[in-house]
């Protein structure tokens, strides 16, 4: 699949098969993850596979909108070193959308889950995945094999389009 395929028909999964994402699949979309551009090269990203269930659905105790890790059997959670960078949100978030465009090229499916700036869920994260105090737990992307297939959407708006000036 090329780029602006992946890119137009990425969509967030929220169901899936139960079988497991292959190791080169994870090793992928890890590369692809850490390919993203970041400021100064930086790089703040650190990034937690978890494919244990129990792991899995203890995430669902304390993130609301993570039902669908009770299918998924794999998660990926996207941390940042602010340490390293004061661009580490921009650039964490950078690093989210090459894994989830990656996993879409691998004809997988994702769904983004945020945890920061929301302190609680932030803490809760940290203390089930042993996160360092100087580390920000930034999002959670599910990632599996698709059990739906959702069609390509347009969501181009020349209303949002401005040119030269607002």
């Amino acid at each position: 699949m090329d780029a602006l395929e992946a890119i137009f028909t990425r969509r967030s999964i929220r169901r899936y098969t139960h079988e497991a994402v292959a190791a080169e699949d994870v090793k992928t979309i890890l590369e692809a993850g850490m390919n993203a551009p970041s400021a100064n090269n930086r790089q703040p990203w650190h990034f937690i596979v978890v494919d244990e269930r129990e792991k899995l659905n203890a995430i669902m105790e304390v993130h609301p909108y993570s039902r669908m890790l009770a299918e998924a059997p794999l998660a990926i959670i996207v941390c940042g070193d602010p340490a390293a960078s004061k661009f580490w949100q921009q650039d964490c978030a950078a690093a989210t959308q090459n894994i989830l465009l990656a996993a879409r090229a691998l004809e997988l499916g994702t769904v983004w889950m945020g945890v920061y700036p929301d302190e609680r869920r932030a803490a809760s994260v940290a203390s089930l995945f042993g996160v360092p105090d100087a580390i920000e737990a930034m999002c959670i992307i599910a990632v599996g094999h698709p059990a739906e297939h959702k069609g390509r959407v347009e969501r181009y708006d020349t209303g949002k389009v401005h040119k030269n000036v607002w």
